[in-house]
C-alpha cells in the first residue's frame, strides 16, 4: 500500500465527520477573530490585506486554532484530515506572508509577482510532499546529492535549505522597513525627500545584514566576502564609476535637500515636477505628461533652475503693440486691467505695463505680472492675459497694427536707362 492509499484510507475513517466540522469551526472562529481586530486597525497591511482571507492574520489564526484543537481530538480519537490541514495551512502562511510584504515593499514590480508565484508552487509541492510522506525521504536524497566548489563539498539539501532561509531572512528584513516606513516615518517625518531617503538608508541597511545572515545560516564563509568586495570596488572604481556616481549623487541629493519632490524645475529646458527621486535617477513630469528620466549626477553636476527653492513666485512677461496713434496712458490702463482680471496673477508685487520700444510698424508695450504656483503651469496663465489683453483692446478701440511695408515702383523710362 503506498502513501496515497494511506491517506485515502486514514480519510474514510469514522471521525472524519467529526474532524470535519472541527476544521470548519476553526476556520470560522479565524474569520470572525480576524474581523473583529480589522474593524479596529488599518485594512492595508501584511496582516490583512485589502480582505480578510488574503493578509496574513487569517491562516495564521487557522494554523493556530487548527493544530490546538488536533492535540486535544487525538487524545479521543484518530486524527487524519486535522493532520492534513496543518501541513496545508502551514504553506498558506508562509505564501501569505511573502506576497504581502513583496506587495507592499514592490507594488508595482512585475519581478515580485514572478517571485511570489515560485514561492507558492515550491510551498504547495513542500505541502505536498509532507502530507504524502515522502518529504523525509526526498530530502535525504537532495542529500546524496553533492557539488564540488574547488575543495569544498556543498549537497543540494544545503543549498535548498540555504536559498529558503535566505528568502526568510530578506523578506522578514522588507518587512521591517516597511512597517519602520509606514508607522515610524510616515508619521514623525513631514517632509516627503527627508522621508525618502531614510526609507531607502533603512531598507539597504536591514537587505544587507539580512543577506550577510543569510549567507552565514547557509553556511558561507564570510571572510570570502573581502575578495569579493575588492573585485567589486575595483569594477566600481573603472567600469562602473558612472553607475556608482548616480547612486552616490542620489542620497547627496536627498540628505542636502536641494531638490524635493514636487518641485518645480528647469533641465536642459525641460520644465516639469519632480515625482520622484530614486538612487540612481531622478523622474520629472511636465504638465503635457511627458516625463524625463534624468540622472543624478546631472542634477549634481550641470546647472539646474528650481522655480520653487527660494520663493515660488515667477515672473513672466507678454509683449503687445498699438497703433502710433494711440492715447499711451489709455494703453496702459487696459493692459493692467486685462491682467488684473486673471485670478492667477498676483496683486503684490502687481503687474506692470511699460513701453519698451519704438517698433517699425507700432508702439511695442511689455506685461508683466507674477504667479505663485508655477507648477500648475505658466503657458495657460500667459494665454489667458493675451486673451483678455486682446479683449479689452478691442473694447477700447485702440488698433493693434499688422506688418506694413511701402512699394515704390521706377517709371519705365528711368528702368530702361538704367
Amino acid at each position: 500500500m503506498n502513501a496515497l492509499d494511506t491517506l485515502v484510507q486514514d480519510l474514510g475513517h469514522p471521525g472524519s465527520p467529526v474532524e470535519l466540522a472541527v476544521l470548519l469551526g476553526c476556520l470560522a472562529l479565524a474569520w470572525l477573530a480576524c474581523w473583529a481586530i480589522r474593524r479596529r486597525h488599518a485594512p492595508e497591511s501584511v496582516w490583512f490585506g485589502r480582505a480578510i482571507f488574503d493578509g496574513l492574520l487569517f491562516p495564521l489564526f487557522a494554523l493556530a486554532f487548527t493544530y490546538a484543537s488536533m492535540r486535544i481530538v487525538q487524545l479521543y480519537q484518530h486524527v487524519a484530515l486535522l493532520r492534513l490541514a496543518v501541513p496545508v495551512l502551514m504553506a498558506l502562511v508562509g505564501i501569505r506572508f511573502i506576497a504581502r510584504v513583496l506587495t507592499i515593499a514592490f507594488p508595482a514590480s512585475g519581478m515580485a509577482r514572478l517571485v511570489e508565484r515560485l514561492v507558492s508552487w515550491v510551498a504547495w509541492i513542500g505541502a505536498a510532499l509532507w502530507v504524502l510522506g515522502v518529504l523525509p525521504a526526498v530530502r535525504a536524497e537532495m542529500d546524496n546529492v553533492v557539488f564540488y566548489f574547488g575543495k569544498s563539498e556543498v549537497s543540494l539539501l544545503a543549498l535548498v535549505d540555504g536559498t529558503f532561509s535566505a528568502c526568510i531572512v530578506l523578506v522578514a528584513a522588507l518587512w521591517v522597513s516597511a512597517v519602520l516606513e509606514r508607522q515610524v516615518l510616515r508619521h514623525h517625518v513631514t517632509d516627503l525627500s527627508l522621508r525618502k531617503v531614510a526609507s531607502n538608508a533603512i531598507r539597504a541597511t536591514l537587505l544587507v545584514v539580512g543577506v550577510l545572515f543569510a549567507l552565514s545560516t547557509a553556511g558561507v564563509d564570510l571572510t570570502a566576502l573581502s575578495v569579493l568586495g575588492g573585485a567589486i570596488g575595483v569594477g566600481l572604481g573603472f567600469g562602473l564609476q558612472k553607475l556608482a556616481a548616480n547612486y552616490v549623487s542620489g542620497f547627496v541629493i536627498l540628505f542636502e535637500r536641494s531638490l524635493r519632490i514636487g518641485d518645480v524645475v528647469r533641465v536642459d529646458g525641460f520644465e516639469g515636477v519632480v515625482t520622484d527621486i530614486k538612487t540612481r535617477y531622478t523622474l520629472i513630469r511636465a504638465l503635457n505628461g511627458r516625463e524625463s528620466i534624468v540622472p543624478n549626477e546631472k542634477l549634481i553636476s550641470e546647472r539646474i533652475e528650481n522655480l520653487s527653492l527660494a520663493d515660488p513666485k515667477v515672473l513672466i512677461t507678454s509683449d503687445v503693440g498699438v497703433g502710433y496713434d494711440s492715447d499711451v496712458d489709455r494703453v496702459q490702463e487696459v493692459l493692467l486691467q486685462a491682467v488684473r482680471s486673471i485670478p492667477r496673477v498676483l496683486a503684490d508685487p502687481g503687474p506692470a505695463a511699460r513701453l519698451v520700444k519704438f517698433g517699425a510698424d507700432a508702439l511695442e508695450f511689455q506685461v508683466q505680472f507674477w504667479i505663485e504656483d508655477p507648477g500648475n503651469g505658466t503657458g495657460n496663465v500667459k494665454s489667458d492675459v493675451n486673451l483678455a489683453v486682446l479683449k479689452g483692446l478691442r473694447e477700447a478701440g485702440i488698433e493693434i497694427p499688422f506688418p506694413q511695408r511701402v512699394v515704390h515702383l521706377r517709371p519705365a523710362e528711368a528702368v530702361s536707362q538704367g
